[in-house]
């Protein structure tokens, strides 16, 4: 570039953009062209950890790599002194490195401990490695010990100790028995964090002779064994039930210290009778959840990552059922140093300062010591630019050939940190790392980033511009970054364009060029849909995309998300995926992507195969949402949508309904705004100033609505005033002396602009005087205080904003407070209809006395006593409350023959004004109440006694009581009514001359000169005749039903005989023909005399009638008689036969024993016996 060249802007002047030094700049890697020509000072890149444990089988690698310009050399030391490393045979350093490899075959390891440190220089300063400490790992053997049985007796506690020897790394314990399979642990029985076993109490099952304790050292992979132990558990004295004690640790409390950083165990091992259980907290606050872990049954708390907030006091606590103990564990934190900030390598022109910051921290605080290439700072030389304060050096004033290694060294009791920072002076004219004339190509609405990556010392300022030299400033929609990158947060087509970005310092000027395309984004309009499609039919899914013209677009179609099946009957064109003869294999999801260079849009839609039927069934479903919303004809107050609608599904569309979402007063919330007919794809959208509009179009068919398009983009609209001021405007007052003003407030997007306020207007109505206004914001009410009682007022409240007023607003009526009305209602009169209603009528208060707003009238009264009563019987009283500006109003339910008190009170919204004064009034006499009670008593055959007592309320003076009183015989019909009356003060009467068992009711009544009051009734039954029982029960046998339910019972009972029968003697020839063969008489076989089992007949006879007892109904039997036959113990229905012709019965009775025996008794065969003789 022409250094002469002139940077002139359209104003004349040269705008630059300063960014200042990359101290917090972003990472920008160095193009390794540009480093090959810069000096540079050792950097270690690669070493080996502080404290290395070397496995003696292996030869020793001791890493020590470091970079620089040019490269480094490298040197070592060993426990403080030079380690000639060419001196020594079995120890190589490898070529450009400083890494050592130590052959020890032959040799012993132990001859190479020690503290090895590695030194890397150069021409511009010297680097070094922390100190290696370098050990041998070691797994020594177990000491030779004889270990006699131990005796224990059952329930007391134990500890077996296992005491490993020492190795480094320390070993891995565990106990095993002769089978190698660990010891089973639980809370009673565990291993302690040294190793020990642990018996909180033993049992007789622990008796055994093979606790055997075994350490695993990890770096030589061995395995060391302890002498088996014995132990045999006693029963012979067993020991108590016992609280819990602590075995470790010993006493009520200990110390314990942690490293930051680390991890911490704590451990608490109990003894006890039964098993005790541990629990823990911390005393001075809470157990760090996240980074806590309970072990070994809640033994063993461990912590990690432990930090200064861990310490403090611990408490374990073991408890069993018959007490508890505890232990406290001090936790002290202490810290090996750490960073806080570690001193990073400085770039440094000549004439520039620069800092150097070491900040570090610890417990105790670390001591800070810092040299200069491997030398300590107090023994370099002096140097007047250098300027050490604690954990800073400051440089100034640098000069070139000044460049050197700084080391930090911060260290304590616990450990130490070692840095190297360089300090490269150099001049370096800018250079511009980012490759020339590079092209960017974003999609619209995307960040664009343009990078400018320079070098240079001192640090280049960056300057970008644009096209025809306009220059870049660092604000929307430009964000220039501390290393030179430009982004575009949103980029649009009219970014797109040639950009410079100019990388300048004091020894020089360098620009770049780069370019920015603003892309199209890639959308399908045309998504693929779900099809059901027929066997061995063609499926077609469309997949239409729209991208930008300059960008090389790539479809693929994916079946379930992955290739599709290598299969000639998937045809794959520009915008369509074709499948031929269809099975139900080719179900699933079918993707079409999109791909550009820049971006990609995808759809799915499922393929489902179905049978093949005569004529598929349409379906009907909701439309897909619109597409491609645009916004056109763009005004302040209106702008104009198009869209493009989606499929119908077979339902045309009906509507389509246009929603809003305000991003600026409420962001995520739609509202509908408009509705147009089915065939319109435009709407004219009247718009509200102030508001940041995206739009969005829902389809309507007659299945339902779609679901809703993708919003727009956003529209937004300038601020106005007001249009419209709130509304429900109300003026009402809470207090005796003040007016609230309240109102609607408007939403934001009908505030129209910032700023909104409300400007409250009032003043008394019909009189004279001038508006008072006062303007407030976020409220919705005022109040004015001071006004008169009760009197009307004039509101108006109007909107304003920043940019006016509203429209004038209309005044609306209020009316300031209320108080409770001063005076009563005067002239109160009560006009006594008759004895449960009565009419009264006041004055009407002044409207001035009043108050306020007028409710109505208050009339409070109640019964004083009954006229028959002497003395007061006060009665709960009684409110009536008459709306509206009465005079008068009516007292219902008022009891007769009684004195009454009332009076009236005037009622607003306040409250009640006083009573005037009680006004007496009297109600004349009624009709009485009931009789208390009727009760009837020494009912005989033919007479009863009623007693009956006076009304409870008389409502007058009694003049008597009537009675009446009439049978009703068995179906409820009611006989002549007879009448009686008695006097007053008779309460009992005797009524003779009644029929014998008859049901009578009575009706019983008092009276006044007014009437007779209400009936109450009875009923009661007389006497039954004795003579007439016995009637009646002959009479019952005749009665119809009765009979009827008899032969109902015996019909049934028949049945179950004929059933049981037939299932007894099922077949051909039945057990009594053997009976039958050993007696005379073909006919009659008599019952035997021992069982009493009756003989049977076979169906090779011929029909012939059974022979037995017959029983008459006077209960005797005749002998001589044998025409016996089942039909006899029916009621007269015909003899059953079965299928076969034989006679199915059966008798009961006693044997015949002669002549002179035919007139005993005999037990009469009921059908019941005939029944258990079956079973």
């Amino acid at each position: 570039m022409d250094r002469k060249r002139k940077w002139v802007l359209s104003s004349g002047a040269l705008l630059v953009i300063f960014l200042g030094r990359m101290t917090t700049a972003l990472e920008v890697p160095l193009d390794p062209k540009v480093l090959e020509g810069l000096p540079q000072p050792p950097t270690i890149t690669h070493q080996s950890p502080k404290d290395f444990i070397i496995d003696p089988r292996e030869n020793i690698l001791i890493y020590c790599e470091a970079k620089g310009k040019p490269h480094p050399s490298f040197s070592w030391t060993r426990n403080g002194t030079h380690f000639d490393v060419e001196k020594d045979s079995k120890v190589l350093m490898k070529p450009s490195s400083g890494t050592l490899v130590i052959d020890i075959s032959g040799e012993k390891a132990e001859a190479y401990e020690g503290i090895y440190q590695c030194t890397a220089r150069n021409e511009h300063g010297t680097a070094v490695s922390n100190n290696i400490f370098i050990r041998q790992s070691r797994s020594p053997l177990w000491s030779k010990e004889r270990k006699e049985a131990i005796m224990v007796q059952v329930g007391v506690s134990l500890v077996l100790q296992c005491r490993p020897p020492a190795g480094l790394p320390p070993p891995i314990i565990f106990w095993m028995d002769n089978n190698f399979q660990r010891l089973p642990q639980n809370t009673r029985v565990s291993q302690a964090l040294n190793g020990d076993l642990y018996f909180s109490n033993v049992l007789l099952d622990d008796t055994r002779n093979d606790y055997i304790c075994y350490a695993r050292f990890p770096h030589t992979q061995t395995i060391q064994q302890k002498q088996p132990i014995t132990v045999k558990v006693l029963d012979n004295s067993p020991s108590e039930e016992r609280r819990p004690s602590f075995m470790a640790p010993l006493g009520r409390s200990s110390t314990q210290m942690a490293l930051r950083g680390g991890v911490l165990e704590l451990e608490c091992i109990a003894e006890g009778l039964p098993t005790p259980e541990v629990s823990w907290y911390k005393e001075s606050g809470d157990l760090p959840s996240s980074r806590m872990s309970f072990h070994n049954f809640q033994k063993t708390l461990k912590i990690a990552d432990v930090m200064e907030a861990d310490a403090g006091d611990y408490r374990c606590t073991a408890k069993n059922s018959l007490g508890s103990a505890h232990h406290t564990i001090k936790v002290n934190v202490k810290a090996a140093p750490f960073w806080i900030s570690a001193p990073r390598n400085l770039i440094l022109a000549p004439k520039e300062t620069g800092i150097l910051t070491c900040r570090v921290s610890g417990d105790p605080k670390p001591q800070i010591a810092w040299s200069v290439n491997g030398v300590p700072i107090e023994d370099s030389p002096k140097d007047t630019s250098r300027k050490v304060e604690d954990d800073t050096v400051i440089l100034s004033d640098v000069q070139t050939g000044s460049s050197a290694v700084y080391q930090c060294n911060a260290s304590n009791e616990f450990g130490y940190l070692l840095a190297n920072a360089f300090v490269n002076v150099l001049a370096e004219a800018p250079r511009v790392l980012t490759p020339p004339n590079n092209v960017y190509q974003v999609i619209t609405n995307n960040p664009a980033f343009l990078d400018c990556a320079s070098f240079g010392s001192p640090i280049p300022t960056i300057t970008w511009f644009k096209e025809s030299q306009t220059s870049i400033l660092n604000r929307d929609p430009y964000v220039i970054h501390n290393n030179g990158t430009l982004e575009i947060n949103v980029a649009q087509s009219l970014n797109s364009g040639k950009y410079t970005c100019i990388a300048s310092n004091n020894l020089g000027t360098r620009e770049n060029h780069v370019y920015l395309e603003v892309k199209e984004p890639t959308r399908i309009l045309a998504q693929p849909e779900y099809m059901v499609v027929q066997r061995n039919r063609k499926a077609v899914f469309e997949c239409k995309v729209k991208h930008d013209p300059t960008l090389i677009p790539t479809m693929n179609w994916l079946k379930d998300n992955g290739e599709l099946p290598d299969d000639e009957r998937f045809l794959v064109d520009t915008d369509s995926l074709t499948i031929n003869e269809v099975t139900e294999e080719d179900e699933g999801t079918y993707t079409c992507v999109m791909n550009t260079t820049l971006d990609q849009d995808s759809a799915s839609a499922m393929l489902t195969v179905v049978e093949a039927t005569p004529t598929p069934a349409i379906v009907y479903e909701e439309p897909d949402p619109p597409t491609d919303l645009e916004l056109t004809d763009q005004r302040e107050r209106s702008v104009q949508l198009t869209w493009i609608p989606g499929d119908e599904h077979n339902s045309p569309t009906q509507k389509f309904l246009v929603q809003y979402e305000d991003l600026l007063h409420q962001a995520g919330v739609w509202h509908n705004l408009t509705e147009e007919e089915g065939t319109k794809t435009t709407a004219h959208l009247d718009l509200s100033p102030y508001a940041y509009y995206s739009f969005r179009v829902l389809a309507v068919n007659h299945v339902g609505y779609s679901q809703p398009s993708q919003p727009s983009r956003q529209y937004r609209t300038n601020p106005a005033a007001p249009d419209v001021n709130p509304t429900d405007v109300h003026g009402v007052g809470t207090e005796h002396n003040n007016l609230v003003i309240s109102w609607k407030e408007l939403t934001g997007l009908q505030s129209n602009g910032p700023g909104l306020q409300y400007k409250v207007n009032w003043r008394q109505k019909d009189v004279e005087e001038d508006w008072l206004s006062e303007t407030v914001a976020n409220a919705s009410k005022y109040v004015v205080s001071g006004t008169p009682t009760f009197v009307p007022y004039e509101v108006k409240v109007q909107a304003v904003n920043d940019y006016g007023n509203g429209p004038a607003p209309e005044a609306v009526v209020g009316y300031s407070g209320e108080d409770v009305p001063m005076s009563a209602p005067e002239s109160v009169q009560v006009l006594v209809q008759n004895g449960t209603l009565a009419e009264v009528h006041w004055e009407p208060v002044l409207t001035s006395m009043v108050r306020g707003r007028l409710q109505g009238y208050k009339v409070s009264y109640w019964r004083e006593r009954s006229l028959h009563q002497a003395e007061a019987q006060q009665e709960e009283q009684q409110v009536l409350l008459f709306s509206g500006n009465r005079t008068d109003g009516r007292l219902p339910g008022l009891k007769p023959y009684s004195l009454y008190t009332l009076n009236i009170r005037v009622v607003n919204g306040k409250g009640e004004g006083p009573p005037s004064p009680n006004h007496n009034f009297e109600t004349p006499e009624g009709v009485p109440g009931p009789p208390s009670f009727l009760r009837i008593k020494n009912t005989d055959m033919d007479s009863l006694t009623l007693e009956w007592g006076p009304p409870q309320d008389n409502n007058g003076r009694l003049t008597g009581y009537t009675l009446k009183y009439q049978p009703v015989n068995s179906s409820n019909e009611l006989g002549p009514v007879e009448e009686m009356m008695f006097p007053a003060n008779e309460t009992t009467v005797i009524l003779a001359d009644l029929k014998y068992s008859t049901r009578y009711k009575f009706y019983f009544n008092a009276k006044t000169i007014k009437g007779s009051g209400p009936t109450i009734t009875e009923e009661a039954v007389t006497i039954m005749d004795e003579e007439a029982m016995k009637s009646d029960q002959v009479d019952l046998a005749t009665q119809g039903w009765f009979i009827g339910l008899m032969c109902a019972i015996a019909l049934l009972i028949l049945v179950l005989l004929i059933i049981c029968f037939i299932k007894r003697n099922k077949g051909g020839k039945y057990p009594v023909k053997e009976k039958e063969d050993a007696h005379q008489d073909p006919e009659i076989q008599p019952m035997k005399d021992d069982d009493g089992t009756f003989g049977e007949y076979s169906d090779t006879e011929d029909h012939k009638p059974l022979k037995g007892s017959r029983t008459p109904s006077n209960g005797t039997v005749k002998r001589d008689d044998s025409d016996d036959s089942l039909v006899d113990y029916g009621e007269g229905g015909d003899g059953q036969f079965n299928e076969d012709g034989s006679f199915i019965g059966q008798y009961s009775g006693k044997k015949e024993k002669d002549t002179h025996e035919g007139n005993e008794s005999s037990e009469a065969p009921s059908p019941v016996n005939a029944m258990n003789s079956f079973v």
